[in-house]
């Protein structure tokens, strides 16, 4: 399954799928304050790009809420993590922080220099950002990007399942008949 939305200089798409088996130049994290890589997505990039990537964050954190840094990503099928440390459910502002997360991941890709990066749903599942809420912000907040200037090819949100995938869908398409 995959939507797309082309924009001024690149592209926004949908999929489904693994995000740490991605053939893709660079990917999202939605890391801990402390760079740790636990369950989840974390424990499969330990396990698939190696021990490496844990011992280069250690180097690189702690992080604030919003801020991102970016890892080699080891054996994995990416060239580069970017750690993106955003807010937890039921914190304050949570729109406004998500927001700033996703904005610091698109300019931290630029800087490394990649035209393709990756995003999970953002802040969903552990941290209980709600799905339609994660779909809302990063969508909007990657079109703008993207329409304003964004140097970016290629952006794509890789959802693990069609619960995940159909709210991000359908926003998608809201966004291509605006």
């Amino acid at each position: 399954m995959s939507e797309e939305l082309k924009l001024k200089n690149g592209k926004l798409r949908v999929v489904k799928g693994d995000i740490t088996d991605l053939e893709i130049e660079s990917f999202v994290y939605y890391a801990q304050h402390d760079l740790a890589l636990g369950s989840g997505y974390g424990n499969a990039i330990s396990m698939r790009g190696g021990p490496g990537i844990q011992e280069e964050l250690k180097e690189l954190g702690p992080l604030e809420t919003t801020q991102v840094v970016t890892s080699g990503a080891g054996e994995l099928k990416a060239s580069k993590i970017i750690h993106a440390v955003g807010p937890r459910f039921q914190e304050e502002d949570i729109e406004a922080k998500l927001k700033a997360t996703v904005e610091n991941c698109l300019k931290e890709a630029e800087k490394q220099g990649v035209k393709a990066v990756a995003f999970p749903a953002m802040g969903c599942g552990f941290y209980g950002i709600p799905l339609e809420t994660s779909a809302s912000i990063t969508l909007e907040t990657i079109k703008a990007h993207l329409s304003n200037g964004g140097k970016l090819e290629d952006v794509v949100v890789v959802l693990n399942d069609t619960r995940d995938y159909k709210p991000f869908a359908a926003k998608l398409a809201t966004l291509k008949s605006a």
